[in-house]
């Protein structure tokens, strides 16, 4: 019935995107997209991966002395961001001994708050690619981005490149999801910008005048270390040990099924997918000889396989690195 409403003559309706013509249809966090379970939700990454049902986060060990294991599973609403299933993974592992000194993350779950929450409550370095800066100056490489702008937190002000200092300094103001941050907004005035040679460059209207979007000093410090340390070829290499848990996401939906749920609801769904993590584990320990305390690398896929056989290279991530 969600997708359905009656008119002011009583005709029953189809809802619409358009709540021009209604109220439109429900957001996707709370639409039912499935009559057998009434707790699945669609999700859609980008514009090839779509789903109906849950999504599950899988935390594997990566250390070259000891055997690859899962340590942790999560299910969660297929419409729940990446970055805020973080902090209840190390929560858990905390609770079961088993947090990392550095936690090897995807773009998706590196939240700049989240990253300072994991350091200070757990002292876990999350590692992961930063977004990129948002602005249309960073994005179209001309221009005055935030960076350039010159920020004083103790005089509560922002200096522009060309020398005029802010006139207004207002918040932070609180974060407008779970996966922001504070922000804080310094504005420059019209008499300020309208006779700069250089306001083109920095703001594309005629008459508004540049405000500036920046972090707390804390967060702001953060992220300026790890965009710098992101560049460097030592975390790049350490980085690429990360790409050893993609093998074990393909194990877990396209070895053991994990995409074809037998249960419903969501923590039925959880228990399945830590019976399979379990067995994953078991099959793992198993094979290794009673000799053999660790093993000496991942076991190479099909396609490396392949690239071997047939003398083609292929990249330093494909290649077996003990995780």
């Amino acid at each position: 019935m969600q997708n359905y409403q009656r008119d002011a003559a009583g005709h029953l309706r189809c809802r619409t995107t358009e709540k021009e013509d209604g109220p439109g249809l429900p957001p996707s966090s709370r639409a039912v997209v499935s009559p057998y379970d009434t707790s699945a939700r669609y999700a859609r990454h980008g514009h090839v991966i779509r789903w109906k049902g849950f999504a599950a986060h899988l935390t594997e060990t990566c250390a070259s002395d000891g055997p690859n294991v899962i340590t942790d599973v999560a299910t969660i609403a297929a419409t729940t961001h990446d970055s805020q299933v973080l902090p209840g993974i190390h929560t858990r592992l905390s609770r079961r001994g088993l947090l990392p000194a550095e936690h090897l993350v995807d773009g998706g779950y590196t939240s700049r708050p989240h990253l300072e929450q994991a350091t200070r409550e757990h002292q876990v370095t999350v590692s992961g690619p930063l977004r990129s800066n948002p602005t249309r100056q960073h994005r179209h490489n001309a221009g005055f981005a935030r960076d350039d702008f010159h920020i004083d937190y103790e005089r509560r002000q922002a200096t522009c490149p060309q020398g005029p200092v802010s006139a207004g300094w207002h918040g932070p103001y609180p974060p407008s999801s779970p996966t922001a941050a504070p922000l804080i907004v310094a504005r420059f005035t019209k008499s300020q910008c309208r006779p700069c040679p250089s306001r083109t460059q920095c703001t594309s209207t005629a008459d508004s005048p540049r405000t500036v979007g920046f972090l707390p000093r804390d967060l702001r410090d953060l992220q300026l270390r790890v965009r710098a340390e992101q560049r460097t070829p030592e975390w790049k290499a350490r980085y690429s040990i990360r790409s050893g848990v993609e093998g074990t996401v393909n194990e877990f939906a396209h070895g053991h099924g994990i995409r074809r749920c037998g249960y419903r609801g969501q923590g039925k769904a959880h228990i399945q997918h830590v019976l399979t993590a379990i067995a994953i584990n078991i099959e793992r320990l198993s094979g290794l000889s009673p000799t053999e305390e660790t093993p000496t690398h991942r076991r190479p896929t099909a396609f490396q396989n392949y690239l071997d056989e047939h003398e083609l290279p292929r990249r330093k991530s494909w290649q077996t690195l003990g995780t």
